[in-house]
């Protein structure tokens, strides 16, 4: 019984320990631009770098373009 304690409590310190050595990834930059064409097309891009506890750099890049349905 008592060798079932500690080895609950050994688990329990090692399951806390490493959740806590893990950690989250980092924003290292976020960059975002948009711009009008004349003939309203709005195209939109994003650039995030996220940083890893470990070390890994991660670069995502995103654009969108919408199309405006107003016409004169």
């Amino acid at each position: 019984m008592k060798n079932r304690v500690v080895g609950m409590c050994v688990l329990t310190s090692a399951l806390a320990l490493s959740s806590l050595l893990v950690g989250c990834n980092r924003e290292v930059s976020d960059t975002k631009s948009s711009s009008v064409s004349d003939d309203g097309t709005v195209k939109s891009k994003e650039k995030t770098v996220t940083q890893t506890p470990e070390g890994t750099v991660t670069k995502t890049e995103e654009s969108k373009s919408t199309t405006s349905t107003n016409k004169p």
